[in-house]
């Protein structure tokens, strides 16, 4: 699972990047800081608390397990993680952040990095496109002065992007566009839809993707009747539909405690439109690790360490960011992804063991590994994503919560436990 954070160059980009995920990277004022696309990993909250809690509820019963004491760190928390953390049966799952570089007006012409940043996003599963809420940049990523319409500015910003994206596809459509109008001649309707799920195939599209651009475009153009003959309004609005199906974008309106009002109302967008504050969230998450405060990741809040030695100007900036943090509900950086994450991508998070009955692996860890996938993802599939030689060897799984056994194509849900049983 990859999600690409993208954008014109300096409206946070890096910095909502590594807010979310803590990795040193570049950052500075001014355009193209971010040159080769960062990746790192954020750990985002299982939207389900972690079956631990209903293990320990179990061994408690048994008589096997004392109650949680007041003093415990891990708020009753047993599982033991091989990635992430898990503290009051909140458990955190790994998602790849891809931080390309900043995106300029004629990328698809060959400007700024051109098409190699398009291709950095071939392999990402859903855009957030970070936006400068304030308005404190133009078009290219330089600072400016606040613009007196924020409105049309960020109408502006989030609409190049869109405009790009289509400009590329459009372009790969046409390269390839006589040999996809000779398979209809050939194979009909069907010959086409396969040749565009070839071309496409390296942005990762699938046939549910092709077929739902086509579809759309259907209920708009009508029929695909002679290809050939189609002028570049029709091949444009092609392009359009398989953007929208290959790249969904989402909005990070990014500096939104420096914006006057709520500009992001107005933007359109055909995902997701989340207020963020990039900044505080990487100041919040650095005072974390320096043992300064206690913070979680998409918390409206936060404790000042009883221990920690602060000066005047750290109390003063940590107080004053408490009170933008309940203003606003949070940062808005793990919202969003989350948001992305379980809602629109409407992932789930399975957790496989190698015994059904204590929920352990092979080495005697409490659910060790917690996977994101897609919801509904049927047994074998799971059993693939864990490692190919249990997808290959698949003989059946099992419920770990009720111990049924299942076969390969058992469609399995949201913090289900699974027990898979496959040949050596």
């Amino acid at each position: 699972m990859r999600i690409g954070l993208v954008g014109k160059p300096n409206v946070g980009k890096s910095t909502f990047f590594s807010a979310a995920t803590l990795a040193k990277v570049d950052i500075a004022n001014y355009p193209f800081c971010t040159i080769d696309p960062n990746v790192g990993v954020a750990f985002i909250a299982a939207a389900l608390p972690c079956p631990c809690k209903d293990l320990r509820k179990r061994l408690e019963e048994e008589g096997r397990l004392e109650p949680v004491s007041a003093d415990d760190e891990r708020k009753g928390s047993i599982c033991e993680p091989r990635t992430g953390s898990c503290i009051g049966y909140t458990r955190l799952v790994p998602t790849f952040l891809v931080d390309v570089a900043g995106l300029v007006p004629g990328a698809s012409e060959g400007r700024g990095r051109g098409n190699a940043f398009l291709s950095d996003l071939a392999n990402c599963d859903a855009l957030i496109q970070v936006v400068d809420a304030a308005g404190l940049t133009d078009i290219e990523g330089n600072p400016i002065a606040a613009v007196d319409d924020v409105e049309s500015s960020l109408r502006e910003e989030t609409s190049f992007l869109t405009n790009e994206l289509d400009a590329w596809i459009g372009g790969l459509l046409r390269d390839g566009w006589s040999r996809g109008a000779r398979r209809v001649q050939a194979e009909g309707n069907k010959g086409f839809t396969l040749f565009l799920h070839e071309r496409f195939t390296g942005l990762g599209a699938s046939n549910s993707h092709i077929l739902s651009a086509v579809d759309d475009f259907r209920n708009q153009w009508g029929d695909l009747d002679n290809p050939w003959l189609w002028d570049d309004e029709r091949i444009d609005s092609l392009a359009q539909y398989i953007r929208k199906q290959l790249f969904p974008i989402h909005i990070a309106a990014n500096k939104a405690d420096s914006a006057k009002g709520t500009p992001w109302d107005a933007i359109s967008s055909n995902g997701l439109v989340i207020p963020t504050m990039a900044d505080m969230e990487l100041a919040l998450r650095r005072a974390d690790s320096g043992n300064m405060i206690q913070y979680s990741p998409g918390a409206d809040t936060f404790s000042v360490d009883e221990n920690a030695q602060l000066n005047d100007a750290q109390q003063k900036a940590l107080s004053s960011m408490k009170d933008k943090l309940s203003a606003a509900g949070g940062t808005g950086v793990a919202q969003l992804i989350s948001k992305v994450l379980f809602d629109a991508l409407g992932h789930v998070v399975i957790y496989p063991v190698a015994d059904e009955g204590s929920w352990k692996d092979g080495d005697g860890r409490i659910l060790p590994d917690a996977f994101v996938v897609p919801d509904q993802i049927e047994a074998k599939a799971l059993a693939y994503k864990v490692h190919t030689d249990l997808g290959d060897g698949f003989i059946r799984a099992v419920d770990g919560r009720s111990r049924r056994i299942v076969g390969a194509e058992h469609e399995c849900s949201d913090n289900d436990v699974i027990k898979i049983h496959a040949k050596s």
